[in-house]
């Protein structure tokens, strides 16, 4: 399916680097212009010229013989997934956000409940064309001239350059999602269920921890038909579920956006799981863009902050997601119970599908099973600690436990730290390559200092 003519794309192309000729010289640095972002860090930008890639927004080609779909760097994945799914297929790895661009999920790491067949995002990658800062565009592949920048791309975050194109690959659907919902008393047992369920013929594997001793694995399959249908895009709460239901069934697309509604759990923050208030907002605006723009409202304008003030209270947000060998999962979750102490916590089983797929930036070790901890809160203590302890703590642990943190949202590592985590010395060789004049920002200002 072509939704769009070559001709059409060629053309936001060929604009976009003509905009890019007319960019100042000098030492203004070159950065997105974005109305929307699904980063969480506090940002303190200087002066950039602002690249407008918005019109790079379009599903060009499905190919279902094939196995791939052809895609806009700027496609959400709401947008991304209708066009799909109207063909029968689905990307192989849907990050749970509707709002989440493309790019932004392989720049950035993106991932969901058939990472443990499919690895994140940027594993299911078959190729992309790249802005370079200098305006070339380059397609890379796994085994062409720029392969250096095919598999150094992913966790760059804009800093090598902004993907135009990119082909990923796609998997057959059917109408209906059958999911059962396993429950657990112990870490121990609950980490056993998942590691078997990887082996299994699972499509898809997540889990939330709710607390010490209440633990829930969901496994699910896909099906041609169903006895009936759940709608979690309205009054009834898709996390909620997991502790009501043994079994589930839902439309492979409210699947897929099975925790956007809420945001995961996210939304009690602004009571919207109070029926009445549920039902004022309505379907239409229950959802994880919402819940942002309200975010950030509370954050520009710090009510929160005041009244955690007024009742003698200090907090740290700590919003992170952690990749963390299976085999050290129990001890993680043990040092998240006691020290971080944020409730639920999201699971899910990430596996490198390949040793030929692993990529510069985030270093995952092929074959072995990954669990992937989601925790989104703030920590709220009369005791006032240093800026960030919090997450530094967390930081200090996942580095420990040989595990490795997504940067889309704060970040404390010491430079050294970084380089260790992180390729480095690999990304200066991509830098001098691809960006030599320096029209970016590097890796580590970026996420860590938050230029």
């Amino acid at each position: 399916m072509r939704q769009l003519e070559a001709g059409s794309h060629e053309a936001r192309k060929a604009a976009l680097l003509e905009s890019l000729r007319r960019a100042p010289a000098g030492a203004t640095p070159l950065g997105l212009s974005k109305s929307t972002s699904n980063l969480f860090r506090d940002r303190s930008e200087g002066r950039k010229h602002r690249l407008d890639l918005s019109a790079f927004s379009h599903v060009l080609e499905v190919d279902n013989a094939g196995g791939w779909v052809d895609v806009e760097g700027l496609a959400t994945y709401e947008a991304l997934v209708e066009a799909t799914l109207a063909r029968g297929v689905m990307p192989a790895v849907v990050p749970q956000l509707k709002t989440i661009t493309v790019a932004g999920a392989v720049a950035g790491v993106g991932i969901e409940a058939t990472s443990f067949r499919h690895g994140l995002v940027h594993h299911t990658l078959l190729e992309l064309d790249v802005l370079l800062p200098d305006g070339e565009v380059v397609c890379c592949t796994p085994d062409n001239a720029d392969r250096e920048l095919f598999f150094g791309f992913p966790n760059s975050y804009g800093t090598l350059g902004y993907a135009l194109r990119l082909r990923l690959q796609t998997l057959p659907v059917r109408p209906c999602v059958q999911v059962n919902h396993q429950r657990f008393e112990q870490p121990q047992r609950f980490f056993e269920a998942l590691a078997a369920a990887c082996d299994s013929d699972a499509d898809f594997i997540d889990g939330v921890v709710f607390t010490p001793s209440q633990q829930v694995l969901s496994v699910a399959r896909f099906s041609d038909t169903a006895p009936y249908l759940s709608d979690y895009g309205a009054q009834q709460i898709y996390y909620l579920s997991l502790l009501q239901r043994e079994q589930d069934w839902l439309t492979t697309h409210d699947y897929l956006w099975r925790w956007d509604s809420d945001w995961f759990w996210c939304s009690k923050n602004f009571g919207v799981q109070h029926p009445w208030l549920r039902r004022l907002v309505g379907r239409k605006r229950l959802n994880s863009q919402t819940y942002a723009r309200w975010m950030r409202w509370n954050a520009r304008w710090g009510l929160t902050r005041r009244l955690e003030r007024w009742r003698g209270l200090h907090s740290e947000p700590v919003i992170q997601d952690v990749d963390i060998p299976l085999a050290r999962a129990g001890e993680f979750l043990e040092f998240l119970l006691r020290e971080i102490r944020i409730l639920p916590i999201w699971t899910c089983p990430i596996r490198v599908p390949e040793p030929s797929r692993c990529f510069t930036l985030y270093p995952l070790t092929a074959g072995l099973t990954y669990v992937n901890f989601g925790f989104w809160d703030k920590v709220q203590s009369a005791v006032a600690f240093e800026p960030g302890h919090f997450n530094r703590l967390v930081e200090r642990k996942v580095i420990e436990l040989g595990g490795i943190k997504s940067l889309y949202s704060d970040s404390f590592f010491t430079r050294d730290e970084f380089d260790r985590a992180y390729g480095m010395q690999h990304y200066a060789a991509l830098k001098q390559k691809f960006d030599p004049h320096r029209r970016l920002l590097g890796l580590y200002e970026k996420c860590v200092l938050r230029a």
